[in-house]
């Protein structure tokens, strides 16, 4: 009898295993429907299940899973609203390259702990070449700009140069992937 346990136990850790093989193997294969399913939501995060399916002539329930799915392998890592910068009067987009005195650990992942705290900057990105950081900046206006320069940006410690750069006009600004 414990014979039997102990096989049954080995035979459910195979599956256990073989289980999260699979989900493995999923997270790097997309297939068609996937992508389609993707490309919709970027597009749409409204659309409910029921209007994907019917565009892509697949059943509720499939969809259902395959959006489960992608949630759950990170594929899908949040659902946004995207609002006009202009009608919340952000009016002034600036790109700040940074450039930092040291390039320690503890001095890149202080500054962008603290960098990341401020509501001002919309993305933050560690760059090779000549700055070390791209920072994407939405304010009112250049008095706002200054305002947070002056008493946030430039306050924090081991930053050598700061370049700021101002946006006349944009001319393409999109947040879908292309797939």
């Amino acid at each position: 009898m414990y014979s039997v346990l102990i096989e049954f136990k080995a035979a459910q850790r195979n599956f256990i295993h073989f289980k999260i093989l699979t989900a493995m193997d999923t997270l790097n294969k997309l297939d068609e429907t996937d992508i389609k399913i993707l490309k919709l939501l970027q597009d749409d995060a409204l659309l409910t299940n029921k209007e994907i399916s019917y565009k892509l002539n697949k059943a509720v329930a499939t969809i259902h899973e395959r959006v489960k799915r992608l949630q759950e392998h990170g594929f899908i890592k949040k659902y946004v609203a995207i609002l006009d910068r202009k009608k919340i009067n952000k009016n002034l987009i600036s790109f700040s390259h940074v450039l930092l005195s040291d390039h320690t650990s503890k001095t890149l992942h202080d500054f962008e702990t603290e960098v990341a705290k401020f509501p001002e900057v919309m993305e933050c990105f560690q760059m090779t070449g000549t700055f070390d950081f791209i920072l994407r900046i939405a304010s009112s206006d250049i008095d706002e700009y200054h305002s947070f320069y002056r008493n946030k940006l430039a306050n924090l410690p081991n930053i050598t140069t700061v370049q700021s750069f101002f946006v006349l006009s944009e001319t393409k600004s999109v947040t879908a992937y292309p797939l």
